[in-house]
């Protein structure tokens, strides 16, 4: 799932001059966004408050939706720049193509990792006929100014090392958690887990306090670090943990968000992420005009026209309005 918001405002962040220090508790509302006929999407970040954590620049949450008698997730071809796609799934399936020739479809706790480099296209549907329940969370990952220009690729993992104590099962989507490493490619230090905790679960997961850190709740009922987290919202958690303490009400699934702060500060537009306006405008230009991206071979539809650029003049900013 992408950006399809036929009127994006541009988002600028990166930077440290907004990076908490210390530990904080800051709860994230989500922002309902319409993705096509039946899918609603819950937007973490960029949010009102916080544009990133970490090189984490972008989080929608979805479902469960039941799309039994619906077409599920339709994303036409659209372009990406400049950032890492990661699909993450806890219901049902998606398939994915991209203009490098691939063809994958993504399951429940696969890792579905697509690196945009200097330019890539791709499209996300839900398979026909496909299972009854859709829910899932959809990140993007900033690449730093020296990895931004790699090859496009995608990789599909869909055996992932898990980490496991008294009621806790994290799953390593990126990064390293507790001796365990994913083997999904990352181009800063960085951290994604997915916890899954069972009723009455009291634990305490191991932090690096030079990470910042916020935990997305996927469902259930939880408290991390005593606050009450709701399906659909962040609980942002700042730098300078060592540890996190977590309580399950009922059987619950978060997402663990982290990394080290990014310095860097960028513009982000639709589905571009770039250092100035005129890498916004050029990406642009180029995809309206049919180079650079490739093409998306298979899809049954026209690819995504980009919106109209903003009158406001685009500018990098740090991590936070």
């Amino acid at each position: 799932m992408s950006n399809l918001d036929r009127e994006p405002v541009p988002s600028v962040c990166g930077g440290r001059g907004f990076v908490v220090a210390e530990p904080v508790r800051e709860l994230l509302s989500p922002r309902r966004v319409r993705l096509g006929e039946s899918t609603e999407v819950r937007r973490l970040l960029p949010n009102l408050g916080r544009r990133m954590v970490g090189a984490w620049c972008f989080v929608d949450h979805y479902g469960p939706d039941d799309i039994a008698d619906e077409p599920g997730m339709q994303v036409p071809p659209h372009p990406h720049m400049g950032l890492q796609t990661v699909s993450w799934l806890h219901e049902g399936e998606v398939l994915h193509r991209d203009s490098t020739g691939s063809l994958r479809t993504i399951r429940p706790r696969q890792l579905g990792l697509m690196t945009s480099g200097r330019a890539i296209s791709h499209s996300e549907e839900s398979p026909r006929p496909h299972q009854r329940f859709l829910h899932g969370a959809q990140l993007w990952v900033a690449l730093p100014d020296t990895h931004r220009h790699v090859e496009p690729h995608f990789e599909h993992h869909p055996e992932l090392p898990v980490v496991t104590a008294p009621g806790l099962r994290a799953t390593l989507i990126l990064g390293e958690v507790d001796g365990a490493r994913s083997p999904g490619t990352t181009y800063t230090p960085i951290v994604g887990a997915d916890l899954a905790l069972s009723r009455g679960a009291d634990v305490r997961l191991p932090l690096d306090p030079d990470f910042e850190y916020a935990v997305l709740a996927m469902s259930g009922e939880s408290r991390v670090d005593d606050v009450p987290v709701l399906p659909g919202s962040m609980l942002y958690l700042g730098c300078g943990r060592t540890e996190l303490p977590l309580r399950a009400e009922s059987d619950a699934g978060l997402m663990l968000l982290g990394g080290e702060p990014f310095a860097e500060e960028l513009v982000m537009w639709w589905n571009f992420i770039g250092r100035s306006a005129e890498d916004i405008v050029q990406a642009r230009r180029d995809w309206m005009e049919g180079r650079r991206f490739g093409e998306v071979q298979g899809y049954d539809g026209a690819p995504l026209p980009a919106p109209e650029l903003p009158a406001v003049p685009l500018k990098p900013r740090g991590s936070r309005r």
